[in-house]
């Protein structure tokens, strides 16, 4: 079996997109890929809707913390194949910029933590429903049959998707 492919999904608070997307990755990868997720100025823990959202998945929340992504620089730090950016440009919110020799592709969708209370837990469903969609779609490409340089495209396109 060929080593899994590394991706990092990187966001602001790394509380909420980013944990749902890595651990949707994780837990339907069967070894494929091995995620990642941390933010640029990372909340510190992980919201707890985020959390029973992916339990009502079936997908166990252990382990999953918020952390900064300088826990992914320097010379120990992993290399990844793929870089996602799941941050909400088309409400202003900035993306992350990460250094590195890996393919990047923006896969961007509204923060669920950002509504009113009584609305979050259908926008952490539908948040999570999102990053469902796209992990699957990333599992059905064909990538060790794509030139590497033809990944940003096929990538692209899932982030296009409106969920």
């Amino acid at each position: 079996m060929e080593a899994p492919l590394r991706i990092l999904f990187l966001c602001i608070a790394n509380s909420a997109r980013s944990i749902l997307a890595e651990a949707t990755l994780n837990h339907l990868a069967r070894g494929r890929f091995l995620a990642a997720s941390a933010g640029s100025h990372p909340a510190g823990t992980v919201h707890p809707l985020a959390l029973r959202q992916l339990q009502r998945g079936g997908i166990d929340p252990r382990g999953l913390r918020s952390k900064s992504w300088t826990e992914f620089t320097g010379e120990d730090a992993p290399a990844f194949d793929i870089v996602v950016t799941v941050c909400d440009r088309a409400t202003g919110e900035p993306c992350p910029v990460f250094f590195g020799g890996f393919v990047r592709t923006h896969w961007g969708q509204p923060d669920p933590a950002a509504v009113a209370p009584d609305a979050q837990p259908a926008a952490f469903a539908t948040a999570h429903a999102v990053a469902i969609r796209r992990v699957r779609r990333l599992l059905d490409l064909p990538l060790a049959a794509i030139p590497r340089a033809e990944w940003r495209g096929a990538l692209d396109r899932i982030g296009l998707d409106p969920g």
